[in-house]
């Protein structure tokens, strides 16, 4: 089984309901984020997939996240049901979202957020 991973940067803001702390109040963040897949075989040129292709299915997703106040977004902005935009719920919803995206074969084994050098979260499945 061969794994790759590929990062991508974003910057925004965002603040957690609820919590006692200093981030409760509104602040930022160099978000990183990164993408693993895996399968089983290499094509003709000796490569699982293309980086390229990961880094644009990447970009797609957290480019509407750059620049932007994440509380403000969806899905972190339901009436009544707001989910804080945490570490932990960043990476489980960038990973549904690419989860569906990558070409046959290509499986998505996680999705990590940090939210600065030293602090991140990892979202995978069934493990």
């Amino acid at each position: 089984m061969y794994e790759l991973t590929v990062k991508k940067q974003f910057d925004a803001a965002h603040s957690l309901w609820g919590y006692q702390g200093r981030c409760s109040r509104l602040h930022g963040h160099t978000w990183t984020v990164e993408v693993s897949v895996a399968g089983a075989g290499l094509d003709e040129n000796g490569m699982l997939v293309d980086f390229h292709e990961i880094k644009r299915l990447v970009e797609k997703v957290v480019q509407d996240f750059d620049h932007q106040y994440l509380n403000e977004l969806e899905p972190f902005n339901r009436p009544g049901k707001e989910t804080n935009p945490t570490a932990e719920n960043i990476a489980c919803y960038i990973y549904r979202l690419l989860k569906n995206a990558l070409a046959s074969g290509l499986e998505l084994t996680r999705v990590q957020v940090w939210e600065s050098s030293d602090a991140g979260a990892c979202y995978r499945e069934g493990r």
